[in-house]
């Protein structure tokens, strides 16, 4: 590719929507002149001696620093790593380096890259990416608990009675299968994404809002967490279907997938943090590919009020008096709280109303994305939403030992319909602790 084929690539999907101030273009043009294109081999330190010089032309002399972004497959991270430290690392300012997930399959794998990659960086030079850190509302939930008076007294056992963080898609693999096929749903999703929520929401108060007091907080979570059991875990795997006269593929449909994968397109799984702010509360996930609709979702269910006086205007079912906090990661970004509320009138009716935070509604600026976000802490060294190795290692120490007895023990992940809410069996886990799922609520 010329240089001017990639400035009409990026020019294609380039926008000032973040700063809609005047002269645009004239931005845009100084953007796309310091757009370059440059090809090699990913392990020749030659081609990266050549990058080097390159970048010495336009660097001019002055003060240098250099962001590696690593969207390669994972089996040459190291090589790409290796060679860019050793031929093309800055003289004079600060060399980083983004590495995408997956961070390895499992423990041991992880552990290998870590130890491969700190041969030729040091940690601080390591950004390792998950781009669900930099969602808006993911990013809020340390606001919304510390600074507002009336949620943190409330994020413990004795108020909270389960936690539940929701993540679907309503496609499938979609070609994508020979990548996903390799790593399946838990690892795509639970270990990383999710996981990483979990830690943010249940985390102690930290000592500052310096990267690494944030980190350390995290951590202490993830190492107090309740070893995974087997039967905690569901898993399942979508099946053709057909609705309103379209026929929708299967997972194993897919040509990039093994007519007889067991790689789960699913998962629910029932998680304790063993510690005293939530011994005993049950965190519910769950992530799947080709369900009822599209979203992310933390939901926290509240415990019934003790002699409730109001319990016969609820009937026998008092979990739909349950007051609900919801905070909407995407789409449509929102945070409510259900509250029981009477009904206007002469009788004594009652019914759950929403005291609902509609980002749209109230902040009419557009939310940036979250590598947008991300990019820019890296550029300026902000370590808060990327996650550090000993987190990655509490991660993989979570997860590693059930995915292996799944795998080893070959169990047959339950099929559930394209476009359908996800195999039963993820009723039965959250039934036995006690739960119902709050996205399958006809109100939601």
């Amino acid at each position: 590719m010329t240089d001017a084929e990639l400035r009409n690539m990026v020019s294609k999907t380039l926008t000032c929507r973040i700063d809609k101030r005047e002269n645009c273009s004239e931005k845009m043009d100084q953007f796309l002149k310091r757009c370059f294109y440059h090809s090699g081999q990913y392990d020749s330190e030659e081609n990266f001696a050549q990058l080097d010089k390159k970048l010495k032309r336009h660097e001019g002399g002055r003060v240098s620093n250099r962001l590696f972004y690593l969207s390669i497959p994972p089996n040459i991270f190291v090589e790409a790593v290796k060679c860019a430290s050793s031929s093309a690392s800055s003289g004079n300012g600060w060399t980083r380096v983004i590495v995408e997930k997956p961070f390895g399959r499992d423990s041991e794998s992880s552990a290998v890259l870590t130890k491969s990659l700190k041969q030729y960086l040091t940690e601080d030079q390591i950004f390792r990416i998950d781009h669900y850190l930099g969602k808006e509302l993911v990013e809020n939930l340390s606001v919304l608990r510390f600074a507002n008076l009336i949620f943190e007294p409330l994020w413990t056992r004795q108020y909270i009675r389960n936690v539940q963080i929701i993540f679907s898609e309503d496609f499938g693999t979609e070609g994508r299968g020979g990548y996903f096929d390799n790593y399946g749903i838990i690892r795509d999703i639970m270990q990383n994404h999710l996981l990483q929520i979990l830690a943010l929401f249940a985390m102690e108060t930290p000592v500052s809002l310096d990267a690494e007091d944030i980190r350390n907080e995290k951590v202490k979570v993830l190492r107090s967490m309740r070893p995974m059991r087997l039967e905690d875990v569901v898993i399942g795997q979508y099946k053709s279907h057909s609705k309103g006269g379209v026929t929708y593929p299967s997972y194993t449909d897919d040509k990039t997938v093994p007519k007889d994968s067991l790689t789960p397109t699913f998962a629910a799984a029932a998680l304790f943090i063993d510690n005293a702010r939530w011994d005993g509360v049950p965190f519910l996930m769950k992530a799947g590919k080709a369900l009822h609709n599209k979203g992310a979702e933390i939901r926290v269910q509240f415990r019934h009020v003790p002699g409730n006086l109001y319990n016969r205007n609820f009937g026998t079912d008092l979990d739909r008096a349950t007051n609900e906090l919801v905070i909407r990661v995407q789409p449509d970004e929102a945070i409510f709280l259900k509250i029981n509320n009477k009904v206007p009138g002469l009788g004594m009716r009652l019914d759950r109303s929403n005291l609902n935070l509609h980002y749209a509604a109230r902040y009419s600026k557009e939310i940036p994305d979250a590598y947008e976000r991300l990019l820019l802490d890296a550029i300026e060294g902000e370590r808060r939403l990327f996650i550090r190795s000993d987190e990655l290692d509490a991660a993989w120490a979570l997860f590693t030992p059930v995915l292996k007895e799944l795998e080893e023990k070959k169990i047959i992940p339950e099929s559930y319909p394209y476009g359908s809410r996800g195999p039963v069996g993820a009723h039965y886990l959250a039934a036995r602790y006690n739960v119902r799922w709050g996205d399958l609520d006809i109100e939601q």
